[in-house]
Protein backbone atom coordinates (compact mmCIF):
# COMPACT_ATOMS: atom_id res chain seq x y z
CA UNK A 1 0.00 0.00 0.00
CA UNK A 2 0.98 3.12 -0.99
CA UNK A 3 1.52 6.32 1.07
CA UNK A 4 0.86 9.46 0.43
CA UNK A 5 2.68 13.18 1.54
CA UNK A 6 0.30 14.68 3.61
CA UNK A 7 0.17 18.57 3.37
CA UNK A 8 -2.31 18.91 5.88
CA UNK A 9 -0.01 21.55 7.86
CA UNK A 10 -0.27 23.80 4.00
CA UNK A 11 -3.66 24.52 4.11
CA UNK A 12 -4.00 25.32 7.54
CA UNK A 13 -2.32 28.58 6.78
CA UNK A 14 -5.60 29.72 5.39
CA UNK A 15 -8.92 29.23 6.94
CA UNK A 16 -10.44 27.16 4.40
CA UNK A 17 -10.53 28.99 1.54
CA UNK A 18 -13.00 27.44 -1.39
CA UNK A 19 -14.62 29.13 -4.08
CA UNK A 20 -18.44 29.04 -2.41
CA UNK A 21 -17.91 33.26 -2.51
CA UNK A 22 -17.26 32.92 -6.42
CA UNK A 23 -19.98 30.39 -6.91
CA UNK A 24 -22.44 32.30 -5.01
CA UNK A 25 -21.89 35.30 -6.78
CA UNK A 26 -21.94 33.99 -10.21
CA UNK A 27 -24.24 31.82 -9.55
CA UNK A 28 -27.35 33.04 -11.61
CA UNK A 29 -25.12 33.98 -14.48
CA UNK A 30 -23.94 29.93 -14.11
CA UNK A 31 -26.79 29.07 -14.64
CA UNK A 32 -27.30 30.68 -18.06
CA UNK A 33 -24.03 29.58 -18.84
CA UNK A 34 -25.00 25.72 -18.27
CA UNK A 35 -28.15 26.40 -20.36
CA UNK A 36 -25.92 27.90 -23.09
CA UNK A 37 -23.45 25.05 -23.19
CA UNK A 38 -26.50 22.13 -23.20
CA UNK A 39 -28.32 24.27 -25.77
CA UNK A 40 -24.94 24.36 -27.81
CA UNK A 41 -24.24 20.59 -27.58
CA UNK A 42 -27.43 19.64 -29.32
CA UNK A 43 -26.86 17.80 -32.84
CA UNK A 44 -28.34 15.84 -34.97
CA UNK A 45 -25.66 13.41 -34.78
CA UNK A 46 -26.67 11.75 -31.38
CA UNK A 47 -23.08 10.66 -30.51
CA UNK A 48 -22.22 14.39 -30.38
CA UNK A 49 -24.12 15.18 -27.46
CA UNK A 50 -23.36 11.58 -25.80
CA UNK A 51 -20.14 12.47 -25.55
CA UNK A 52 -19.97 16.32 -24.61
CA UNK A 53 -22.52 15.68 -21.79
CA UNK A 54 -20.61 12.97 -20.50
CA UNK A 55 -17.67 14.90 -20.05
CA UNK A 56 -19.41 18.47 -18.95
CA UNK A 57 -21.88 15.79 -16.66
CA UNK A 58 -18.49 14.64 -15.09
CA UNK A 59 -18.18 17.66 -12.93
CA UNK A 60 -15.57 20.05 -12.47
CA UNK A 61 -15.19 23.33 -10.62
CA UNK A 62 -16.35 25.82 -13.88
CA UNK A 63 -13.47 27.84 -12.42
CA UNK A 64 -12.55 29.33 -16.04
CA UNK A 65 -16.44 30.66 -16.86
CA UNK A 66 -16.46 32.10 -13.52
CA UNK A 67 -13.88 33.95 -14.06
CA UNK A 68 -15.04 35.18 -17.33
CA UNK A 69 -18.49 35.96 -15.04
CA UNK A 70 -17.11 37.27 -12.07
CA UNK A 71 -14.60 39.38 -13.81
CA UNK A 72 -16.70 41.25 -15.83
CA UNK A 73 -19.28 41.92 -12.99
CA UNK A 74 -16.23 43.39 -10.80
CA UNK A 75 -15.75 45.55 -13.91
CA UNK A 76 -19.22 46.75 -13.67
CA UNK A 77 -20.78 45.24 -16.67
CA UNK A 78 -24.47 44.88 -16.28
CA UNK A 79 -25.36 43.15 -20.10
CA UNK A 80 -25.22 39.80 -21.28
CA UNK A 81 -22.60 38.95 -23.71
CA UNK A 82 -20.34 37.60 -20.59
CA UNK A 83 -22.37 34.76 -21.00
CA UNK A 84 -21.99 33.35 -24.10
CA UNK A 85 -18.21 34.14 -23.36
CA UNK A 86 -18.27 31.81 -20.48
CA UNK A 87 -19.36 29.02 -22.12
CA UNK A 88 -17.16 29.63 -24.92
CA UNK A 89 -14.39 29.23 -22.77
CA UNK A 90 -15.95 25.88 -21.28
CA UNK A 91 -16.25 24.44 -24.45
CA UNK A 92 -12.35 25.31 -25.32
CA UNK A 93 -11.72 24.17 -21.95
CA UNK A 94 -14.20 20.11 -22.48
CA UNK A 95 -12.31 20.08 -25.99
CA UNK A 96 -8.80 19.62 -24.72
CA UNK A 97 -9.95 17.60 -21.74
CA UNK A 98 -11.33 14.93 -24.26
CA UNK A 99 -7.97 15.50 -26.80
CA UNK A 100 -5.84 15.55 -23.35
CA UNK A 101 -7.17 11.72 -22.40
CA UNK A 102 -6.86 10.53 -25.65
CA UNK A 103 -3.06 11.53 -25.96
CA UNK A 104 -2.12 10.38 -22.13
CA UNK A 105 -4.44 7.37 -23.09
CA UNK A 106 -6.43 7.84 -19.59
CA UNK A 107 -9.27 5.99 -18.94
CA UNK A 108 -10.71 7.73 -15.87
CA UNK A 109 -11.63 11.70 -15.81
CA UNK A 110 -12.30 13.11 -12.54
CA UNK A 111 -12.63 9.20 -10.94
CA UNK A 112 -15.33 8.28 -13.87
CA UNK A 113 -14.38 6.62 -16.71
CA UNK A 114 -12.80 8.92 -18.99
CA UNK A 115 -14.76 9.42 -22.76
CA UNK A 116 -12.09 7.76 -24.99
CA UNK A 117 -12.79 4.90 -22.54
CA UNK A 118 -16.51 4.52 -23.32
CA UNK A 119 -16.79 5.25 -26.91
CA UNK A 120 -12.87 5.43 -28.38
CA UNK A 121 -10.52 7.52 -29.38
CA UNK A 122 -11.39 8.66 -32.67
CA UNK A 123 -15.02 9.75 -31.15
CA UNK A 124 -13.70 11.71 -28.52
CA UNK A 125 -10.53 13.59 -30.80
CA UNK A 126 -13.71 14.51 -33.66
CA UNK A 127 -16.03 15.50 -30.93
CA UNK A 128 -13.03 17.71 -29.04
CA UNK A 129 -13.18 19.62 -32.79
CA UNK A 130 -16.88 19.84 -32.71
CA UNK A 131 -16.83 21.66 -28.81
CA UNK A 132 -14.04 23.79 -30.48
CA UNK A 133 -16.04 24.77 -33.52
CA UNK A 134 -19.46 25.65 -31.11
CA UNK A 135 -16.76 27.57 -29.12
CA UNK A 136 -15.75 30.13 -32.41
CA UNK A 137 -19.53 30.11 -33.62
CA UNK A 138 -19.87 31.92 -30.14
CA UNK A 139 -16.99 33.82 -30.30
CA UNK A 140 -18.00 35.44 -33.83
CA UNK A 141 -21.96 35.97 -32.56
CA UNK A 142 -20.74 38.13 -29.76
CA UNK A 143 -19.14 40.45 -32.39
CA UNK A 144 -15.97 41.49 -31.04
CA UNK A 145 -13.00 41.21 -32.71
CA UNK A 146 -11.18 42.09 -29.25
CA UNK A 147 -12.74 38.93 -28.19
CA UNK A 148 -11.90 36.90 -30.81
CA UNK A 149 -8.51 37.84 -30.94
CA UNK A 150 -7.96 36.87 -27.27
CA UNK A 151 -10.04 33.36 -27.15
CA UNK A 152 -8.59 32.68 -31.45
CA UNK A 153 -4.56 33.19 -29.78
CA UNK A 154 -6.11 31.04 -26.75
CA UNK A 155 -6.86 28.48 -28.68
CA UNK A 156 -3.76 28.21 -31.03
CA UNK A 157 -1.41 28.63 -27.43
CA UNK A 158 -3.42 25.73 -26.24
CA UNK A 159 -2.61 23.60 -29.17
CA UNK A 160 0.97 24.58 -29.13
CA UNK A 161 1.19 23.69 -25.31
CA UNK A 162 -0.39 20.64 -26.38
CA UNK A 163 2.87 19.68 -28.80
CA UNK A 164 5.46 21.12 -26.72
CA UNK A 165 4.21 18.77 -23.47
CA UNK A 166 4.24 15.91 -26.13
CA UNK A 167 8.27 16.58 -27.03
CA UNK A 168 8.86 16.74 -23.66
CA UNK A 169 6.53 13.58 -22.27
CA UNK A 170 9.07 11.27 -20.16
CA UNK A 171 12.05 13.46 -20.81
CA UNK A 172 13.93 13.45 -17.64
CA UNK A 173 16.15 16.85 -19.22
CA UNK A 174 12.97 19.07 -18.79
CA UNK A 175 14.15 22.05 -17.46
CA UNK A 176 12.22 23.93 -14.62
CA UNK A 177 11.48 26.66 -18.09
CA UNK A 178 10.72 23.69 -20.37
CA UNK A 179 8.20 22.88 -18.00
CA UNK A 180 6.81 26.07 -17.21
CA UNK A 181 6.30 27.03 -20.96
CA UNK A 182 4.33 23.88 -21.21
CA UNK A 183 1.68 25.02 -18.42
CA UNK A 184 1.36 28.90 -19.65
CA UNK A 185 0.38 27.38 -22.61
CA UNK A 186 -2.05 24.66 -21.80
CA UNK A 187 -3.41 25.87 -18.70
CA UNK A 188 -2.62 29.76 -18.27
CA UNK A 189 -3.42 30.87 -21.37
CA UNK A 190 -6.87 29.89 -21.25
CA UNK A 191 -7.19 31.07 -17.58
CA UNK A 192 -5.84 33.95 -18.69
CA UNK A 193 -8.34 34.84 -21.86
CA UNK A 194 -10.87 34.04 -19.25
CA UNK A 195 -10.52 36.42 -17.23
CA UNK A 196 -9.64 39.59 -19.76
CA UNK A 197 -12.76 38.97 -21.40
CA UNK A 198 -14.62 40.56 -18.33
CA UNK A 199 -13.10 43.24 -18.92
CA UNK A 200 -13.90 43.64 -23.18
CA UNK A 201 -17.07 42.99 -22.29
CA UNK A 202 -17.17 45.97 -19.90
CA UNK A 203 -15.32 48.09 -22.18
CA UNK A 204 -12.86 48.54 -19.68
CA UNK A 205 -9.66 50.43 -20.26
CA UNK A 206 -6.25 48.48 -22.30
CA UNK A 207 -4.50 48.86 -18.84
CA UNK A 208 -7.59 47.04 -16.79
CA UNK A 209 -7.76 44.25 -19.31
CA UNK A 210 -4.15 43.32 -19.14
CA UNK A 211 -4.27 43.32 -15.27
CA UNK A 212 -6.89 41.26 -14.93
CA UNK A 213 -4.96 38.98 -17.91
CA UNK A 214 -2.13 39.12 -15.67
CA UNK A 215 -4.44 37.94 -12.99
CA UNK A 216 -5.85 35.31 -14.88
CA UNK A 217 -2.31 34.16 -15.92
CA UNK A 218 -0.66 33.92 -12.74
CA UNK A 219 -3.90 31.67 -11.00
CA UNK A 220 -3.39 29.37 -13.63
CA UNK A 221 0.03 28.95 -13.28
CA UNK A 222 -0.56 28.46 -9.22
CA UNK A 223 -3.37 26.27 -10.10
CA UNK A 224 -1.25 24.04 -12.29
CA UNK A 225 1.43 23.67 -9.88
CA UNK A 226 -0.59 22.86 -7.15
CA UNK A 227 -2.46 20.05 -9.31
CA UNK A 228 0.81 19.00 -9.77
CA UNK A 229 1.64 18.51 -6.11
CA UNK A 230 -1.65 16.72 -5.38
CA UNK A 231 -0.82 13.99 -7.46
CA UNK A 232 1.85 12.98 -4.88
CA UNK A 233 -0.09 13.88 -1.79
CA UNK A 234 -4.13 14.33 -2.17
CA UNK A 235 -5.88 11.74 -0.82
CA UNK A 236 -7.53 10.14 -3.77
CA UNK A 237 -11.33 10.20 -2.70
CA UNK A 238 -10.85 14.14 -2.36
CA UNK A 239 -8.66 14.41 -5.80
CA UNK A 240 -11.35 12.24 -7.82
CA UNK A 241 -8.38 9.81 -9.31
CA UNK A 242 -6.14 7.91 -8.45
CA UNK A 243 -2.89 9.60 -6.63
CA UNK A 244 0.44 8.95 -8.36
CA UNK A 245 -1.32 8.58 -12.08
CA UNK A 246 1.12 11.14 -13.02
CA UNK A 247 3.98 8.85 -11.36
CA UNK A 248 2.85 5.98 -13.32
CA UNK A 249 2.05 7.48 -16.70
CA UNK A 250 5.56 9.01 -16.82
CA UNK A 251 4.69 12.61 -16.80
CA UNK A 252 7.34 15.20 -16.31
CA UNK A 253 5.62 17.49 -13.77
CA UNK A 254 7.81 20.49 -11.74
CA UNK A 255 8.05 18.09 -8.46
CA UNK A 256 10.01 15.42 -10.75
CA UNK A 257 11.72 18.19 -12.83
CA UNK A 258 13.39 19.29 -9.26
CA UNK A 259 13.75 16.16 -7.77
CA UNK A 260 15.68 15.09 -10.45
CA UNK A 261 17.89 18.37 -10.80
CA UNK A 262 18.79 17.41 -7.15
CA UNK A 263 19.30 13.73 -7.64
CA UNK A 264 22.56 11.89 -7.52
CA UNK A 265 23.74 9.01 -10.17
CA UNK A 266 21.37 6.34 -8.34
CA UNK A 267 18.58 8.42 -7.88
CA UNK A 268 18.94 9.92 -11.44
CA UNK A 269 19.06 6.30 -12.59
CA UNK A 270 15.61 5.71 -10.78
CA UNK A 271 14.00 8.77 -12.72
CA UNK A 272 15.30 7.73 -15.91
CA UNK A 273 14.19 4.22 -15.36
CA UNK A 274 10.77 5.12 -14.03
CA UNK A 275 9.64 7.96 -15.66
CA UNK A 276 11.40 7.94 -19.14
CA UNK A 277 11.84 4.06 -19.48
CA UNK A 278 8.10 3.35 -17.69
CA UNK A 279 9.98 0.27 -16.33
CA UNK A 280 8.15 0.76 -12.68
CA UNK A 281 8.04 -2.16 -9.84
CA UNK A 282 6.32 -2.25 -6.48
CA UNK A 283 8.04 0.04 -4.47
CA UNK A 284 8.66 2.59 -6.97
CA UNK A 285 6.10 5.18 -6.15
CA UNK A 286 7.17 4.68 -2.20
CA UNK A 287 10.73 5.57 -3.30
CA UNK A 288 9.65 8.32 -5.66
CA UNK A 289 7.64 10.20 -2.73
CA UNK A 290 11.01 9.82 -0.59
CA UNK A 291 13.06 11.63 -2.86
CA UNK A 292 10.89 14.37 -3.48
CA UNK A 293 10.57 15.05 0.30
CA UNK A 294 14.26 14.23 0.58
CA UNK A 295 14.50 17.17 -2.60
CA UNK A 296 12.14 19.12 -1.14
CA UNK A 297 10.41 19.59 -4.53
CA UNK A 298 7.26 19.41 -3.44
CA UNK A 299 7.83 22.03 -0.98
CA UNK A 300 9.82 24.58 -3.86
CA UNK A 301 6.70 23.68 -5.85
CA UNK A 302 4.38 24.80 -3.26
CA UNK A 303 6.61 28.42 -2.61
CA UNK A 304 6.46 28.79 -6.16
CA UNK A 305 2.53 28.40 -6.69
CA UNK A 306 2.44 31.29 -3.95
CA UNK A 307 5.02 33.41 -5.79
CA UNK A 308 2.43 33.07 -8.60
CA UNK A 309 -0.72 34.08 -5.92
CA UNK A 310 0.85 36.91 -5.00
CA UNK A 311 1.21 38.22 -8.54
CA UNK A 312 -2.30 37.19 -8.77
CA UNK A 313 -3.51 39.53 -6.14
CA UNK A 314 -1.46 42.43 -7.03
CA UNK A 315 -3.11 42.43 -10.51
CA UNK A 316 -6.15 42.90 -8.98
CA UNK A 317 -5.04 46.07 -6.84
CA UNK A 318 -6.14 48.75 -9.37
CA UNK A 319 -9.72 47.62 -9.05
CA UNK A 320 -12.14 49.06 -5.97
CA UNK A 321 -12.86 46.69 -3.34
CA UNK A 322 -16.15 45.05 -3.86
CA UNK A 323 -17.27 41.25 -2.85
CA UNK A 324 -17.06 40.13 -6.26
CA UNK A 325 -13.29 40.94 -5.64
CA UNK A 326 -12.69 39.89 -2.54
CA UNK A 327 -14.47 36.68 -4.17
CA UNK A 328 -11.66 36.98 -6.95
CA UNK A 329 -8.88 36.95 -4.23
CA UNK A 330 -10.41 33.65 -2.22
CA UNK A 331 -10.14 32.16 -5.36
CA UNK A 332 -6.21 32.74 -5.44
CA UNK A 333 -5.90 30.97 -1.59
CA UNK A 334 -8.24 28.18 -3.17
CA UNK A 335 -5.98 27.85 -5.62
CA UNK A 336 -3.14 27.71 -3.87
CA UNK A 337 -4.27 25.65 -0.55
CA UNK A 338 -6.78 23.54 -1.86
CA UNK A 339 -6.95 19.97 -1.31
CA UNK A 340 -8.59 18.55 -4.68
Amino acid sequence: MSIVIDLDHETKKRTNPSIDAITALTQDDILKVNQTIIERMESPVILIPQVAGHIIAAGGKRLRPMLTLASARMCGYQGNRHIGLAACIEFIHTATLLHDDVVDESDLRRGAASANAVWGNKSSVLVGDFLFSRAFELMVEDGSLDALRILSQASSVIAEGEVLQLVTANDTETTEADYLEVIRSKTAKLFSAASEIGGVVAERSEEDCKALSSFGYNIGIAFQLVDDVLDYSARQTTLGKTVGDDFRDGKITLPTVLAFSAADGDEKAFWRRTLEDQEQKKGDFRRALALLEKSGALTATLERAREYGSRARFSLEAFPNSDIKSSLLEAIDFAIYRSY
